[in-house]
């Protein structure tokens, strides 16, 4: 099972969630579940994601 790391990552990123959520044309809540592992984001919004917060793709997740 995979756990997200996309919280933690985001509290040490220099930008503020209102960026992230509109470079990758997203809702708060979409962001929140992916922080918490309720869902998960597309392989184009992680990849986006992961460049944005300058981490390899595999960063955003840890295994549990």
């Amino acid at each position: 099972m995979l756990k997200s790391r996309i919280g933690q990552l985001l509290r040490t990123s220099k930008y503020r969630r209102e960026f992230i959520q509109k470079e990758l044309d997203i809702s708060a809540n979409t962001l929140s579940n992916w922080c918490t592992s309720r869902t998960y984001p597309t392989i184009d919004k992680a990849y986006k994601l992961a460049k944005l917060l300058d981490v390899k793709l595999d960063e955003l997740y840890e295994e549990e």
